[in-house]
């Protein structure tokens, strides 16, 4: 086997955020303006956070503040831009040789908050950060009448022809 043992977790990361994107795209202002009790706010601020989180998780974990996008004033078509270039630097980040025992020192330079945490829990922290508000937005959309996209990993795996799937015959 060549790459990661995360590679798929983490291709299937962008490929859903963006696939939400995408499907919510068509929405109008309002519904980009709604949301639904006990989520983290309206689908577009909810998008912010998951695009702008996974940017903060990647800066933090190569050291690279250039990683860092202000993803409170992007719209849709700016954030997908951002989160289709995760996918090569969250690729880069998994081809090194990462130890997942390695703690990683996080600074808040804004209010002087700080974390220590192993590589292994910010890699899975990262995905359940996505798939958290992946969710959320998914049901924003079904109170809103509109179908979500299949965005779960094995829509996933057969779109990126990772899996075969063999229907019974009647």
């Amino acid at each position: 086997m060549t790459g990661s043992l995360l590679d798929d977790a983490f291709a299937h990361h962008v490929w859903a955020t963006m696939r939400l994107i995408d499907a919510c795209l068509p929405l109008s202002p309002d519904q980009l303006a709604s949301g639904v009790p006990g989520t983290y706010g309206s689908i577009l601020e909810t998008m912010r956070h998951l695009v702008g989180g996974d940017s903060d998780y990647l800066s933090i974990m190569t050291g690279d503040r250039a990683q860092l996008v202000d993803a409170d004033e992007m719209d849709l078509p700016a954030l997908r831009v951002a989160m289709e270039y995760k996918a090569v630097l969250w690729s880069g980040l998994l081809a090194r040789d990462l130890d997942p025992d390695a703690m990683v020192h996080e600074l808040d330079e804004d209010d002087g908050y700080e974390r220590d945490a192993t590589v292994g829990v910010r890699l899975a922290q990262a995905l359940h950060h996505g798939t958290d508000h992946r969710s959320q937005i998914c049901t924003a959309l079904t109170a809103l009448g509109v179908d979500p996209p299949g965005i779960d990993v094995w829509n996933f795996g057969v779109q990126a022809g990772r899996m075969i799937e063999i229907l019974p015959t009647t």
